[in-house]
């Protein structure tokens, strides 16, 4: 890949496509392919060919995806796995046809068994049953990352996977709701603030342990691996290789927020996974590693919530 590169990057609008389309940008990549839904339905896969037939990408980067946190994934089931499927076979189909040799997958790290050693090791795939609460969505990375494994294996191309680790930043969903677990606290939090409530109830026990990753980082590390060109592994781990518990983290965006009342705990929503961290132990070794703290990515993450129109007191 070199800076004249035509990349298409699919889900451009989003969390993780916003991110790479700056950072890409950033890095004097400017042949960037960046349809948004209303341009371009991947759904439907006559679109998709039409698209790659008059548009002649050169490497993909399917970051599009239906997303959501526990709740989301609880209500939608169908749709994560029906949904996210669709999207990436049609991609797939789409860019083998049109002869396209570099396809980056971006997976998550929910593709892990529930109950899986820690940190987890890129090889613990397929070794356990899944979580529950996201099994739909994990089953969907799953045929992604796999359907990438086998293109490579039969047909000799640059097809890989990156799994990385829980995502939050600029841009991200802050619904209170169908989020992720940091800005549906910073949404539910300001929210508190805003309405003066002296009780701040977080979702499960705190107990659980998970590892965050600002998303400009993974940004980073995409590009940082697809300027090494092919990889010896079908897929690999982005992370921090550390993590927090939820208590400390909803202690932490407090702090941060300056929420003032009492934080409890409501027990009798699910915690998901008891403990969730990933071996980046191949990807530090090729040269790469996190650059933003948790505190900092989490101050980033709530001044662009409060200023880029995300809130409105």
């Amino acid at each position: 890949m070199n800076k004249d590169s035509k990349i298409l990057i699919l889900g451009s609008g989003g969390l993780v496509g916003s991110s790479l389309v700056k950072v890409f940008k950033k890095n004097g990549f400017e042949n960037l392919l960046t349809p948004v839904r209303s341009e371009l339905n991947l759904l439907n896969q006559s679109e998709v060919d039409l698209y790659f037939k008059t548009n002649l990408p050169e490497i993909i980067i399917n970051a599009a995806a239906k997303v959501g946190g526990i709740h989301a994934n609880k209500t939608y089931q169908a749709d994560f796995i029906f949904e996210n499927i669709s999207i990436q076979n049609n991609l797939f189909k789409a860019s083998f046809e049109n002869k396209v040799d570099t396809f980056l997958f971006l997976g998550s790290s929910c593709i892990y068994p529930r109950e899986c050693p820690q940190p987890i090791k890129e090889e613990y795939l397929l070794t356990g049953p899944l979580e529950p609460t996201n099994e739909p969505y994990a089953i969907a990375k799953i045929s992604g990352l796999k359907t990438a494994e086998y293109f490579n294996k039969q047909y000799g191309l640059n097809y890989f996977s990156v799994m990385p680790t829980n995502l939050y930043g600029e841009n991200d969903n802050f619904h209170p709701e169908n989020s992720h677990v940091i800005p549906g606290l910073i949404s539910r939090m300001q929210k508190a603030i805003d309405e003066g409530e002296v009780l701040f109830k977080a979702w499960g026990t705190g107990a659980p342990k998970r590892e965050f990753l600002y998303v400009d980082d993974l940004s980073e590390a995409c590009l940082f691996l697809l300027m090494r060109g092919k990889l010896d592994v079908d897929w690999i781990n982005v992370g921090t290789g550390s993590d927090i518990s939820i208590k400390e983290l909803v202690e932490l965006i407090a702090e941060i927020m300056e929420y003032k009342g009492e934080i409890v705990f409501d027990t009798e929503q699910p915690d998901g996974t008891p403990r969730k961290v990933l071996n980046v132990e191949k990807m530090n070794s090729l040269g790469w590693s996190a650059k933003v703290g948790l505190r900092e990515g989490l101050v980033r993450a709530v001044k662009y919530f409060r200023n880029a129109g995300n809130y409105r007191k």
